[in-house]
């Protein structure tokens, strides 16, 4: 069988800006498929209106990706495309994306300026024509972004959870997380992810299209979600970076998991003010076991006078506990 793998390369930066998919995520795929007898693979991708392709393949390290499996990079940019139409909506699909077997779905969690989140379902308009992609943004893009999933069916999604940028798709103000989230239906993917960075489902426009559209459900109580490796959460960096320097006067952290403090920076961003905290945000493995006035951040800061749990909280939940 051919299996393609559509990262997200929309701009030609390095994945530590929080853009663009890291190549040991595409490669840890490879891996993976090669493994099980897959050898028919293919990379697939077309950056935005006004970058090339060909440079993001370059600069963000697919390029020795190729060298070092043999591995074909198409540029959907060259590629021809086939119209089909769904619910009022012609849309033209480079071929190479409906002709695969099996499709891979690489996006990166990241927040966009337009439509609050960016990850499994938006990250198909790099299978696109360039025209296409200026036409989806006339139509108000969260519509036909939902058509487009029915049209072009994704097999599997594998989302970049390690930095995303904390408010832009261009990336530069990444926030790490250091996971990876996967699974089998976008729409069930991208609602879980919506939360992990401050947004319900509902917030995100072309989410609740893609649901009526039978695309797939949120993800709910029963949806069941495994977690791998717990005992080997990531202990934050000690640089912050711009985005945790912002909120460093209310935050009291002692050796906290990258993923519990994204999601607090991402609440934060999302409240966008300090009025809601009163007193200090404690978080971190340091804390457990101990009590204290003020807000404690996931379950090993659960003995202060209020807590958000989890292991970690989402953002919704901060959000929601801090209002």
């Amino acid at each position: 069988m051919s299996v393609s793998i559509k990262p997200n390369l929309v701009v030609s930066r390095p994945a530590s800006d929080g853009a663009t998919t890291h190549p040991e995520v595409v490669e840890g795929i490879i891996l993976f498929l090669k493994e099980y007898g897959v050898n028919k693979i293919n990379i697939i991708e077309g950056s935005w209106v006004g970058d090339s392709t060909k440079r993001a393949f370059k600069n963000c390290g697919y390029e020795e990706l190729s060298r070092k499996y043999n591995i074909p990079l198409i540029d959907m940019k060259n590629d021809s495309c086939m119209t089909l139409k769904h619910g009022g909506y012609s849309i033209e699909i480079c071929n190479e994306a409906l002709n695969t077997d099996f499709l891979i779905n690489a996006p990166v969690l990241k927040a966009h300026c337009q439509t609050g989140l960016t990850c499994c379902m938006k990250n198909l308009k790099g299978c696109i024509s360039d025209a296409e992609k200026r036409r989806f943004h006339s139509l108000d893009i969260h519509r036909p972004v939902a058509a487009l999933n029915v049209l072009l069916k994704t097999g599997y999604c594998v989302v970049d959870g390690i930095c995303g940028d904390l408010s832009f798709e261009e990336g530069g103000n990444p926030v790490a997380a250091n996971r990876v989230i996967a699974g089998q239906n976008p729409l069930t993917v991208d609602s879980y992810c919506a939360e992990l960075i401050g947004y319900r489902p509902d917030e995100i426009e072309y989410l609740s299209y893609g649901r009526e559209l039978d695309v797939g459900e949120y993800y709910s109580e029963k949806t069941e979600i495994v977690e791998l490796n717990p005992q080997n959460k990531p202990i934050r960096e000690t640089r912050s970076g711009r985005a945790a320097d912002k909120y460093k006067g209310i935050i009291d952290e002692d050796a906290a998991c990258s993923a519990c403090f994204s999601s607090l920076i991402y609440a934060l961003y999302r409240l966008d003010r300090k009025t809601y905290v009163n007193g200090e945000i404690h978080l971190g493995q340091g804390f457990k076991g101990k009590t204290g006035d003020g807000v404690g951040i996931g379950n090993c800061a659960r003995g202060f006078a209020k807590c958000v749990v989890g292991c970690p909280p989402k953002a919704t939940d901060i959000i929601n506990a801090l209002k």
